[in-house]
């Protein structure tokens, strides 16, 4: 059974029929949880469901994405079971205009699960990733299909030195090693805060609280209080940053803080700036 699943026990997969007892209930946001072995996209597959009619709470879970894209149409891969790559299909009635909210959201739900669950200290780096320390653990990316909203996420649990993508990754499995936490031989669901099972139920948990919060709110983010907990969670807010924005362009500066649509704000030398789009560099203070 070379193809099976099971082969690699130090990342066994995930249940749907367990997941969808604990997640899918009378009253709940989520509606169904289908998991696949591998798809292209999490995204353009509920993309796709979404313009066919498929209701708010569908989550897809894949097990390996292999066309995976992160922010800026950049690729984003890694091994099969290794990671959290999935995607919920939302349909907001609060006002269009505050649907920019929406990856703030995921984000903070997700690092609040996170750092609960596993014990790492993620932080929220705008608009779209989650940190450990200056390192990235996730990514996330939100899209407009008519009325409905897709957000998926690619969160890094298992990964090794060797399998990240990029010098600037890392994962649960890596941070918990790095804080005394090591995996027994090479059995890292075995590790605290690595099962995939709970860290998937803990985020959309979270999730739904903190969408029904900003749902109840019309999307106000100050009446949520979804603007104080992005805020509290940043960490971007007061740190000296370099914004790459379209057209070549680029603004340095202090960032302090978000406004009431989600944009950062950027204190500068020629004043002060309000991006809502932006490739953000944190710059490490000089020693």
């Amino acid at each position: 059974m070379p193809d099976s699943p099971f082969t690699n026990l130090d990342r066994p997969p995930l249940q749907q029929a367990a997941l969808t007892r604990a997640l899918v209930r009378p009253g709940s946001l989520w509606s169904s949880v289908t998991v696949v072995d591998s798809t292209g996209s999490t995204n353009a597959d509920l993309a796709a469901a979404a313009g066919q009619g498929a209701p708010e709470g569908a989550v897809l879970v894949a097990e390996e994405q292999v066309t995976g894209r992160g922010r800026l149409g950049r690729s984003w891969s890694a091994p099969a079971r290794s990671g959290l790559t999935f995607s919920v299909l939302l349909r907001p009635t609060v006002p269009p205009a505050r649907h920019g909210w929406l990856p703030l959201l995921f984000g903070v739900a997700a690092a609040s699960a996170v750092r609960r669950v596993a014990e790492v200290d993620v932080r929220l780096k705008w608009p779209n990733d989650l940190l450990a320390g200056e390192l990235k653990l996730a990514g996330v990316l939100a899209e407009r299909v008519e009325d409905a909203v897709i957000i998926g996420m690619g969160l890094n649990v298992t990964l090794r030195e060797a399998e990240l993508p990029v010098p600037t990754a890392t994962s649960l499995a890596i941070e918990l090693a790095r804080a005394g936490r090591p995996a027994q031989g090479h059995d890292l669901e075995r590790v605290a805060g690595t099962d995939r099972d709970p860290l998937l139920r803990a985020i959309l948990r979270e999730l739904e609280q903190h969408y029904r919060d900003w749902t109840a709110a019309d999307g106000d983010a100050d009446a949520s209080g979804l603007r104080a907990a992005y805020q509290a969670a940043s960490a971007t807010i007061g740190r000296e940053v370099r914004v790459e924005l379209p057209g070549d362009r680029t603004l340095t500066g202090t960032a302090t803080g978000v406004d009431a649509s989600g944009q950062l704000q950027v204190s500068a030398p020629d004043g002060e700036h309000t991006l809502s789009a932006g490739d953000v560099v944190h710059v490490r203070p000089s020693s």
